[in-house]
């Protein structure tokens, strides 16, 4: 299977995980649970759930371990969830998602609210249920790992910064902590929670803590070329935000050129961290994927 196939591969398991999560949720709120599934069952490459099972299967020696695609399917979750709250008037204001409305215009900002407030709270339940793995220290580390990666040192703190961006100047320092916060401490927290339950060793932790690290800030460098030179129908959302609203970003202060060899350095570092593992291509594969998509 090449890598490409194995992403859409992965993309759909975890697709199907999701509906099957959703499918063993009783409850009489059919319009909230309606969101929810409209939230994460709309496109998207999943690459934080292809994280998870490329790290997974690399600490697993190949092997999918039994549980992992229960941790990609959270981390999918805990994504839709912000970018639900991310596209409301009071945050982004963005009406499009991946080229259909966005969940708080398909259905209302008072669902929307919810819908991300319930796929965050069904995160953490799926990471806590011995299904997904089953030793408690185990499950307990990837809790930990997650409500880390989500809470106020990582992504709601990165959100609040950015928020913070549109009243004063951010240089180029405070961008780049401010998106290690929003976006790549969810990246990382993926590749981390498939070396955790793929029983990986300290050494591989370390790489795979390494390489994500890289990887999430050349992902929001990529995004931000992405905002100011991509087309808006082939992206499926808002172009120009950022700019628009006086707000710097790693392309407005480093310029295009620079932003793009940024990029390209930090995902050479990224697979070179990993050149221990020859096994770990597929894993190269995604960081190169994440500075060449197009939406």
């Amino acid at each position: 299977m090449s890598y490409e196939q194995q992403l859409r591969d992965d993309a759909i398991k975890t697709g199907d995980a999701i509906k099957t999560l959703f499918d063993d949720q009783m409850t009489p709120a059919s319009r909230l649970a309606e969101s929810m599934i409209y939230a994460t069952m709309n496109g998207g490459k999943r690459l934080r759930a292809a994280l998870v099972l490329g790290a997974a299967r690399l600490a697993g020696d190949g092997v999918e371990p039994v549980g992992a695609l229960r941790v990609a399917a959270a981390l999918e979750m805990i994504h839709a969830y912000s970018l639900v709250h991310d596209d409301l008037p009071a945050m982004d204001d963005a009406d499009t998602r991946r080229g259909q409305p966005s969940c708080h215009i398909a259905y209302d900002e008072a669902t929307a609210i919810l819908a991300g407030d319930a796929l965050q709270t069904l995160a953490f339940e799926v990471l806590a249920n011995p299904a997904t793995h089953d030793e408690a220290g185990v499950r307990a580390d990837l809790v930990l790992q997650l409500a880390r990666a989500s809470g106020l040192a990582g992504m709601a703190g990165g959100q609040m910064l950015d928020l913070e961006a549109e009243t004063r100047p951010f240089d180029l320092d405070d961008i780049q902590r401010m998106q290690s916060m929003k976006t790549g401490a969810l990246i990382q927290c993926a590749a981390a929670c498939g070396g955790i339950v793929g029983g990986a060793d300290q050494r591989l932790m370390d790489a795979l803590l390494a390489f994500s690290g890289d990887l999430g800030l050349a992902f929001q460098i990529a995004d931000d070329l992405l905002d100011y030179q991509g087309d808006a129908a082939t992206i499926g959302k808002p172009t120009q935000q950022d700019a628009d609203r006086g707000k710097g970003s790693f392309v407005s202060l480093m310029g295009m050129d620079e932003a793009r060899h940024t990029a390209n350095r930090l995902i050479e570092d990224a697979i070179a961290t990993l050149s221990p593992w020859p096994e770990a291509g597929y894993l190269a594969f995604l960081a190169k994927f994440a500075i060449v998509r197009r939406s």
